[in-house]
């Protein structure tokens, strides 16, 4: 049965109200994933074929889409920004807020997405105070079928030596498809994340819903061959679920 959803989430961050706007309109990639930039306009076209029903640089964005394509799920989706100065500018407060209408599944689809958007939030501040504006070159992928398990991310956790005592903050060396030092910003029972001078690695235990384990990689090296990277870490994640 249809049901409305509404995910609501403030936080306050050590950049300014613009550096906030640019990242959730035009720097998507460095926290999320790349995105269509919207039309700067109310009644311009947004991601994803939504259409921006607020616009007022750098306080107020909103983009809404009534029929989710390729998302049967779904059927009304609304993303809404709203940002404030803080310290006289040089901070920013956001106010986010996602809701819409979920056609199937609620419970599930509603936990999954309250969940990723408090992972999503926190790789916004990470790409906000480390990197921005840099831009970064971005890949994602999943695991194979076996990644699904209900131990999927503890499995992979282990393999990097980033297991569930490991708390965030805590400097690691990682033993991903190669050996690395990174700082564990995030981790919980369904994510990882990793940050490097050379970017951010995220982990995404999608197992808990019923998908496989992902990875995405957002690296602001310039020159970066992410392809290489990509495929490099798609092998490690498969040769992860591929032991006896």
């Amino acid at each position: 049965m249809s049901k409305e959803f509404e995910i609501a989430r403030e936080f306050e961050v050590d950049a300014t109200p613009q550096e906030v706007w640019e990242a959730v309109t035009t720097g998507t990639g460095g926290y999320l994933w790349p995105m269509e930039p919207p039309e700067p306009r109310v009644g311009g076209r947004g991601p994803f074929g939504s259409t921006v029903t607020a616009w007022d640089p750098p306080h107020r964005y909103t983009n809404l889409v009534e029929d989710v394509e390729g998302i049967a799920e779904q059927s009304k989706n609304q993303l809404d920004y709203t940002i404030e100065p803080r310290d006289e500018g040089r901070r920013a407060w956001v106010r986010y807020v996602h809701s819409g209408v979920f056609v199937d599944d609620w419970d599930n689809q509603y936990d999954g997405a309250a969940k990723h958007t408090d992972f999503y939030l926190h790789t916004l501040r990470e790409y906000l105070v480390h990197f921005a504006p840099r831009p970064a070159a971005f890949a994602t992928f999943d695991g194979p079928e076996a990644s699904k398990a209900a131990d999927a991310l503890a499995a992979v956790g282990r393999a990097l030596g980033v297991g569930e005592d490991v708390a965030a903050g805590t400097s690691v060396r990682v033993h991903g498809p190669d050996e690395f030092d990174a700082v564990v910003d995030f981790r919980n029972p369904y994510f990882i994340g990793l940050r490097t001078d050379r970017g951010l690695t995220r982990v995404f235990g999608r197992n808990h819903w019923g998908h496989p384990v992902g990875i995405s990689l957002h690296d602001f090296t310039p020159g970066a061959d992410i392809k290489e990277c990509e495929a490099a870490w798609q092998s490690w994640l498969n040769g992860v679920f591929s032991q006896p």
